[in-house]
């Protein structure tokens, strides 16, 4: 039995990548800050290693023993008060990484990236893989530390470290415990907090196909490549007539102008840098908002076999979930 090391398995992707490569026969390895509690999911299956992706020493060692990684772990934040803490660990410690599967001679690195870093199409038809992009084009320190991630690990490539990358659209489903921010769309959407939307646009996908997408990219995968796991392009206003299908709850019918929306979004980020707290309404949501994030996942499909579940099936699981888990009131 071979063994893999995963980052960012008590997190939303990377814990179904877990469960997908334990019932595929693989020994997993896992980095964590705290190790899980006892009880919790994967907690009695994995190899958990505590560790930090910016400590290249340790995380070099904890990765001795295994012949593949999947590096799924980043700082996923609309807003931060310190925004290098979110560079030191999407961009440092993907090198960290990068560096230390070069070192030890692994056989294959699977690298989670996302469509964030990707290139959109002005006139909103969906962007693939090869969709020109520039730093310029990033919105917020999200997308430009994976931004700049993805140049290491192109690097890391050019250099012959057998890569592949890998860019999850906006995933939904079952086990979104933190949650994300499309998950926080679902849990306000049932708790009644979601009024009125704004126009714009996402492509859903399965977690459960994400986190296959991520095998296949491994056995399957050209080195080097990108691969899209994304499904079904959907507005915001159409998501919610899906979630008021599933549910039994009313959708909002009310779709906000985009400019006084971000008008109050720059006023809560400057209160927000006054306070330290989260943002109410985060500015860089708003100004990934103004464009329809619409993706094809052809060469997914076509090259790794990625499946297609429903997403209507995606969102009915997720529903349950928040239910079942005590996010709905």
């Amino acid at each position: 039995m071979q063994g893999v090391f995963v980052t960012g398995a008590t997190g939303f992707i990377g814990s179904h990548v877990a469960h997908v490569l334990l019932h595929t026969g693989w020994e997993v390895k896992a980095l964590c800050r705290l190790r899980p509690a006892a009880g919790s999911p994967l907690s009695n299956d994995v190899e958990w290693v505590e560790g930090d992706l910016r400590e290249s020493g340790g995380l070099g060692r904890a990765m001795v023993g295994c012949e593949a990684a999947f590096h799924v772990a980043a700082d996923y934040r609309l807003w931060a008060r310190n925004p290098g803490e979110i560079y030191q660990s999407n961009v440092q410690g993907t090198a960290n990484v990068m560096e230390a599967a070069m070192r030890l001679r692994f056989e294959r690195v699977v690298y989670t990236s996302s469509v964030g870093a990707l290139g959109h199409h002005s006139d909103g038809t969906p962007a693939d893989e090869t969709t020109p992009v520039s730093l310029q084009n990033m919105v917020g320190h999200y997308k430009r530390s994976k931004f700049l991630a993805e140049r290491v690990v192109e690097d890391y490539a050019a250099k012959g470290l057998p890569v592949v990358l890998v860019h999850p659209s906006t995933p939904v489903g079952p086990g979104d415990h933190k949650p994300t921010p499309t998950g926080k769309i679902i849990v306000d959407f049932l708790n009644r907090r979601m009024p009125a939307y704004l126009d714009t646009g996402l492509n859903l996908v399965h977690v459960r196909d994400v986190a296959e997408g991520h095998r296949l990219a491994l056995e399957h995968g050209r080195i080097g490549e990108k691969y899209i796991l994304g499904h079904k392009n959907m507005t915001l206003a159409s998501i919610f007539q899906e979630l008021e299908a599933l549910s039994g709850l009313p959708a909002p019918r009310i779709r906000l102008p985009y400019a006084p929306i971000l008008g109050l979004a720059f006023v809560c980020h400057g209160l927000s840098c006054l306070t330290g707290q989260e943002p109410l309404v985060p500015l860089e949501g708003v100004k990934m908002a103004r464009r329809h994030m619409f993706f094809d996942s052809s060469r997914a499909v076509r090259e790794l076999g990625l499946p297609q579940t429903p997403v209507e099936t995606a969102l009915a699981e997720a529903i349950t979930w928040f239910r079942n888990h005590g996010y709905v009131r």
